[in-house]
């Protein structure tokens, strides 16, 4: 009898469209660096994803009945350990999907493993052209932006004729995915020197002078480009050397958090491109989050807060479409060219290698005395279709 009523639901299932999966917690690991060189971005994404969910689900933490449940893992930063704690994830804690990881480096050790569980990992923050790239498959989704989006925005500033650029960066994939980026995205300006320092550098002495030997003789208009990211970035060794004044060199670089953003206020009327600043989009996801954000904390979101914000929105947007299904495939068919609301406006997954294509905000320094940080005030949205953004898969 019990056999013949379990196939009499199956049947009325399939006859009514009522869903036909497991109706259990929906489960979503988050492997981020809860510590290590890029803890405080792993800890803004965390707060972003569950502040984004929040506000996706109408505070109900819910799609179509099932609940959400969040998995963190740390992956300190380290690839290896990323790569066994997201095979652990899909393996052992069955989670439907998995978001992160805040490092490139541990990012492409975890591609990999994504494919082999037939399980999707949306990237977010990690930026690297090659997630998206010659490393991507097709369990690959990303909302936060990668090194061309980068690089073809902050370009906008400085690529100009008789421009000199020297670049500043980070020897790992991420700072050298981020040069490539932003070498082939230069059309007028030329690039006279690259300097590479080791991700943890704290003294920059060596490599600062390296630049200027390379730049202070070129004739015309000089600028270093800096692609950094963690603790201590390069900007208040660039401003002891004072180099707009003793060699005419001038600094360019993306966004930042906000805490790596006082020693912008050194370099006022800096030109760039960044990813978010909580005052600069104008739209009520990003009214939203300002205010659950100035309510917990007392202080505003930052840069990876909005990204991680963003990767809630998007899954929640896709869990909506396919009625809490989270069926690999019947996801990755409603995702790609798939539209959501994110705090910067609106993205779009392209199809062709699940980038989510978004607007950058071409800004310049302001040092504002109300505030500790160097105030990125808007110059020009930047949007999706004025930026030709490569498509480097090999699908």
């Amino acid at each position: 009898m019990q056999r013949r009523s379990l196939i009499a639901l199956a049947s009325f299932a399939v006859l009514t469209g009522a869903p036909a999966f497991a109706a259990g917690d929906i489960k979503i690991a988050h492997v981020y660096s809860k510590t290590g060189p890029l803890e405080a971005y792993g800890k803004q994404t965390q707060t972003g994803l569950m502040m984004g969910l929040q506000y996706a689900t109408g505070g109900t933490m819910q799609v179509n009945g099932r609940k959400i449940t969040v998995i963190e893992r740390d992956d300190q930063g380290k690839p290896d350990l990323g790569k066994s704690l997201l095979a652990a994830a899909y393996a052992d804690d069955k989670v439907d999907l998995a978001v992160g990881p805040t490092s490139s480096g541990v990012a492409l050790a975890m591609l990999p493993v994504a494919e082999e569980y037939k399980k999707i990992l949306l990237v977010e923050p990690a930026v690297a052209d090659a997630i998206t790239g010659d490393k991507w498959n097709k369990y690959i989704f990303r909302t936060g932006r990668n090194s061309s989006q980068d690089a073809i925005s902050n370009a906008v500033a400085m690529d100009k004729d008789g421009v000199s650029v020297a670049t500043l960066a980070q020897d790992y994939a991420f700072g050298r995915d981020g040069v490539k980026a932003f070498k082939d995205a230069l059309k007028k300006a030329r690039i006279v020197h690259e300097e590479y320092l080791p991700q943890n550098t704290t003294d920059f002495t060596a490599g600062i002078q390296r630049l200027i030997d390379a730049m202070k003789d070129k004739p015309g208009r000089k600028a270093i480009e800096v692609i950094w990211a963690g603790a201590t970035p390069p900007f208040n060794a660039l401003a002891a050397a004072d180099l707009k004044k003793r060699y005419g060199i001038e600094v360019f670089t993306g966004g930042n958090i906000l805490p790596a953003m006082a020693s912008y206020k050194n370099f006022p009327g800096m030109e760039g491109a960044t990813y978010y600043y909580f005052g600069i989009p104008k739209n009520p996801v990003n009214e939203a989050l300002v205010a659950a954000h100035y309510k917990e904390f007392k202080a505003p979101p930052d840069f990876f807060t909005a990204g991680g914000f963003s990767a809630a929105m998007a899954i929640v947007t896709a869990l909506k479409a396919t009625g809490g299904d989270t069926a690999t495939n019947k996801l990755i068919k409603t995702m790609e060219g798939m539209s959501f609301d994110t705090p910067k406006g609106k993205m779009t997954f392209r199809k062709e290698d699940h980038q989510a294509m978004q607007s950058m905000y071409h800004f310049r320094i302001k040092a504002d005395p109300a505030f500790t940080w160097g105030v990125p005030e808007l110059v020009k949205e930047i949007k999706p279709e004025e930026m030709q953004v490569p498509i480097r898969n090999k699908r």
